[in-house]
């Protein structure tokens, strides 16, 4: 009986505080406080989904490198170009490299490209061309690929990404020879970047996109 008398004062009491509370808030909760109008957002979806229909998703000159996309192959070619050049499609450097993915006369010429200069004045070729000679690396590195890909050389898990970031910094020819020597023979550029170094930062990306093909052109 007590317990039953004890229940009805505390949903009496629970009641009455209630009654009381919503007395004293006669106030509608002002939500336009909490707009967003006007303020920058920054989103941080995968774009997975969009690759193949939107790869050459920097062909606007004016478009910054964003870090927020994530480790999809457009992820991996902005990363990659924003250690090269900043992302500046007209830069040049000390040693003569052009573009925003800094590439050599030489290899220019091995995917079709015989006017650096135009090369130089065309963000939309440099676009063709990046993907032009990863897809040319990744043929003539398929069976490295496929032997080495999974395994760790001085720590660093090997990946196809690494691969191709590393082919495009020292040529496949480079990458071969630090893969079947297991690091000893780690390449540096001009600047001191090494094979090694490339493999490490740009291990990890989704990089399906690339199909290997022997004779990729840019033209």
């Amino acid at each position: 009986m007590r317990k039953s008398i004890a229940s009805y004062l505390a949903l009496t009491l629970t009641i009455c505080i209630l009654l009381f509370v919503s007395f004293l808030s006669n106030e509608t909760i002002d939500l336009s406080k909490y707009s967003t109008n006007g303020l920058e957002l920054h989103y941080t979806v995968s774009q997975d989904e969009s690759i193949k229909g939107n790869v050459l998703a920097s062909n606007d000159v004016n478009q910054s490198f964003s870090p927020y996309l994530g480790k999809c192959f457009v992820g991996f070619k902005e990363a990659l170009a924003f250690k090269e050049s900043g992302g500046n499609y007209f830069s040049v450097n000390t040693l003569g490299y052009l573009g925003k993915y800094q590439f050599g006369k030489e290899t220019l010429k091995m995917i079709g490209i015989n006017n650096p200069g135009l090369f130089l004045k065309n963000p939309i070729l440099q676009e063709k061309a990046f993907i032009a000679n990863a897809a040319r690396n990744k043929w003539i590195l398929r069976r490295d690929i496929k032997n080495f890909v999974g395994r760790r050389i001085n720590g660093i898990l090997v990946t196809e990404s690494g691969i191709l970031a590393a082919a495009h910094l020292a040529g496949p020819g480079s990458v071969k020879k630090y893969l079947r020597s297991y690091g000893l023979d780690n390449f540096a550029d001009g600047y001191g970047t090494t094979v090694q170094y490339y493999m490490k930062r740009f291990s990890g990306y989704d990089t399906s996109f690339v199909k290997p093909n022997k004779l990729a052109k840019a033209i």
